[in-house]
């Protein structure tokens, strides 16, 4: 008997993720939302006379956001790439 529970709890899984979903949730929703935040953090830094961190915080998200499509621009032209490199 303990073999058979052995064989279901090894069974193969039935479903599958979505995980194209859980990337347009994320770009639709969270994204808009972590750059209101940012925009605000920035607003409030340049209100006190941080000019110079503002900037400074501006580049990093500028090239964070650069990075973030370029991933999101692999993971979705990534399978075209990698057929051409090894086809």
């Amino acid at each position: 008997m303990i073999a058979t529970e052995l064989f279901i709890l090894a069974a193969e899984p039935s479903g599958s993720i979505n995980t194209e979903g859980i990337v347009t949730f994320f770009a639709s929703n969270i994204a808009p939302i972590l750059l209101a935040v940012l925009g605000v953090i920035f607003i409030g830094r340049a209100s006190r006379g941080e000019i110079s961190k503002v900037l400074t915080s501006s580049a990093i998200a500028i090239v964070g956001l650069a990075f973030i499509a370029g991933a999101a621009t692999l993971f979705f032209v990534g399978e075209s790439i990698i057929d051409l490199i090894f086809n």
